[in-house]
């Protein structure tokens, strides 16, 4: 298993499928890239099956133990369900989706080999959906999660990004999951220096003050120091990376886009490194270089100056 001049083993990796999506959601960052919302047809940019399932083969080969298939959204891909059978056996199989295309798809996706599923799912009435996602499908989302349910892809998390325009709905979220088995709820704090509206980001901490006033217990993870709130039985986690050097400290993950680049951190587009045509010893080569250039965003790439600011760490300006 490879690790970082940091200490950090790389256990995982994110793999970009597609930047195509059916809906337009207000922060969309597009795994750092940009909203790039576009047309719905399969792009001459996409790696291929045989890419991805090459470049999860050489993953494997340095133990790497999780695989999460993103996007956009990953089910416009109609070989989905081929990339994962394909992949390694020895791997942990999820699937990050909008889950408008998991009614039918859905059993065939768990007889592939995958093991469970995040739902992209901000709100529970369909007009505030509909606001935050651009999209009208909030009845098929609903429709998703259940298939997903069924097919036994538990558990599934409802990813519920909390910003200036979700925060409100975050009670009904937690009494959701409390009473629907087999649902969580992960809280992702929203990222502006993704998505270019600082005004609209919220202070996490209330979230988590909250939380702590409802929880029956908490929990906190190894990974990343995440916080688990338990309330009523349901189970609720906090992602909140923004200014968190604790968080960087605990990543173990690196990222691959749809293009077939290698990025070792979500918040930066300066160290994507190519995988030429994708030849084993290209890929080999290139995840080398990827994790041993990989450094904590907050706290390495970025420090705070005398005023208590956060700012790029000069030894990178001109890296």
């Amino acid at each position: 298993m490879l690790e970082d001049s940091f200490g950090r083993e790389v256990t995982g990796v994110r793999v970009s499928l597609t930047d195509r999506c059916n809906f337009d959601c207000v922060y969309c960052h597009n795994e750092g890239l940009g909203d790039t919302r576009g047309p719905m047809d399969p792009q001459d940019d996409e790696m291929s099956a045989d890419d991805v399932v090459r470049f999860l083969e050489v993953a494997r080969e340095f133990d790497v133990e999780k695989v999460k298939f993103t996007g956009g959204e990953p089910m416009l891909r109609q070989d989905l369900e081929e990339i994962i059978r394909r992949t390694p056996d020895e791997m942990e199989v999820s699937l990050t989706t909008n889950g408008t295309f998991l009614p039918g798809r859905a059993e065939e996706l768990r007889e592939a080999g995958l093991t469970r599923v995040n739902v992209s799912q901000d709100a529970l009435d369909p007009k505030a959906f509909a606001e935050v996602t651009k999209s009208g499908a909030y009845d098929k989302v609903m429709e998703g999660v259940e298939s997903a349910l069924d097919a036994g892809l538990e558990p599934v998390k409802l990813n519920m990004v909390v910003f200036e325009a979700t925060a409100g709905y975050v009670p009904k979220m937690v009494d959701h999951v409390a009473e629907n088995d087999g649902l969580q709820l992960q809280l992702i704090e929203y990222m502006p220096e993704l998505t270019g509206k600082p005004e609209w980001a919220i202070d996490i901490e209330r979230v988590h003050g909250w939380l702590e006033e409802q929880a029956d217990d908490i929990e906190i993870r190894e990974m990343h120091g995440r916080k688990r709130y338990w309330v009523n039985g349901g189970m609720v986690e906090i992602v909140d990376p923004v200014e968190n050097p604790s968080f960087c400290s605990n990543c173990h993950r690196v990222r691959v886009t749809h293009e077939g680049y290698l990025k070792g951190c979500l918040n930066r587009n300066d160290d994507l490194r190519p995988m030429g045509e994708m030849t084993r010893p290209e890929i080999r080569e290139a995840f080398r270089e990827t994790v041993a250039n990989r450094v904590p965003y907050y706290g390495e790439y970025m420090i705070r100056n005398g005023e208590g600011e956060w700012e790029i760490n000069d030894r990178y300006v001109d890296a």
